[in-house]
């Protein structure tokens, strides 16, 4: 349009021009018709040339538009929205609890003994033979003689030889290693809306847990230790010389000795110990930390009242934003972000599944993306 109004002027000036040059001489009617011609032809020509340069403009428009659509990001929020906002929020990686049973220390046996049973008998033992008196001639002869007996016959008995155990440390992994995305610094912070954002990949290293538990060197057992007989001496007469001629026979004399003989021998029992064990806990990762579009509250969809109603919900849960004025500063951005953080949710943006869990009433569009 700017163009056309200007080829008009022109034509207009060019017209005029030619009309106020006939004013102090008339020429003749050729004259007049040539002129007319020339200037429509000069019109035409200027006409042409606006017009391509136009058409240039034009074709420069829709490069520089092609240009800035093909600059512009592909990884964009599906099904937006006209008046919502949108944000990459990182979604925290996602953990699942385990139990574990692990050994502290093993199964073994208890080995014990019963003593062995003895009782008391009485035995008859002979303390004088019988012997032969010779009455006329000469009498027999005897000399005391030292004999040993046994009064209690030898055994032996069971002692319990203890277990042996030795203390080992085992180390168990309680949350392997795993990595996470964090917002990195640089020279230039933001250029756009689109570009400029830091993320760092931080890698977080595995926990361990050490655990000590008992093993089994030597299991419990028994050894057998003698027990010497027991004795005792007696005196008694033997003939060393017979009678003569006429005997007398004398009955042989005899002694009750109490002795001890085994009645029950000591026997081994053995208990069985079971293991012990220890229930532990360790969480393994089953899904990655990922950044996501989330619908957000941003200049656009976000009142005075909004935020007052989200910073007094934040205070209530003692996530201090400083101030209760309704407007969402660095100090009241912290505290939804740790907010977020502490409750396992996305951080990044002021999403609406933050606003719904902290009570936070707000107006929606009907459709979601």
């Amino acid at each position: 349009m700017k163009f056309r109004n200007i080829i008009a002027a022109s034509g207009a000036m060019l017209i005029a021009s030619a009309i106020s040059g006939c004013a102090t001489s008339t020429p003749p009617a050729n004259d007049w018709q040539a002129t007319i011609n020339q200037l429509q032809k000069e019109n035409h020509a200027l006409r042409n040339s606006v017009a391509s340069a136009e058409q240039r403009a034009q074709i420069a428009s829709q490069a520089s538009n092609a240009d800035e659509a093909n600059s512009s990001p592909t990884n964009l929020p599906p099904n937006a929205k006209a008046g919502e906002c949108y944000a990459r929020v990182l979604e925290p990686a996602k953990y699942e609890t385990r139990e574990e049973v692990v050994t502290i220390q093993a199964a073994s046996e208890k080995v014990t003994s019963t003593a062995p049973v003895y009782k008391t008998v009485e035995k008859e033992i002979v303390v004088k033979e019988a012997w032969e008196e010779v009455v006329e001639v000469t009498p027999a002869q005897y000399e005391w003689v030292e004999e040993t007996i046994t009064v209690e016959q030898a055994s032996e008995r069971l002692e319990a030889v203890p277990a042996e155990y030795r203390t080992e440390k085992e180390k168990i992994l309680v949350t392997p290693a795993y990595t996470t995305w964090k917002k990195g610094r640089g020279p230039i912070e933001r250029i756009d809306h689109a570009t400029g954002e830091i993320m760092c990949l931080v890698e977080v290293p595995a926990v361990y847990k050490t655990v000590t538990k008992n093993v089994l060197v030597s299991p419990e057992s028994t050894r057998a230790i003698a027990i010497p007989a027991k004795t005792q001496t007696i005196k008694r007469q033997v003939m060393v010389k017979a009678p003569v001629v006429k005997r007398v026979t004398h009955p042989a004399e005899t002694k009750m000795v109490k002795v001890k003989v085994l009645d029950v021998a000591a026997k081994e029992i053995r208990t069985v110990i079971p293991a012990k064990t220890k229930t532990i806990t360790q969480q393994y990762k089953v899904a990655d930390s990922e950044l996501s579009w989330r619908s957000v509250l941003c200049e656009t969809n976000i009142t005075g009242d909004i935020v007052k109603q989200l910073q007094s919900a934040l205070k209530a849960r003692d996530y201090d934003p400083v101030w209760i004025d309704g407007v969402y500063g660095a100090k009241t951005s912290a505290a939804v972000t740790q907010y977020q953080k502490d409750n396992n949710m996305a951080s990044g943006g002021l999403t609406f599944e933050t606003l719904d869990k902290l009570g936070v009433k707000y107006r929606r569009a009907q459709q979601s993306i």
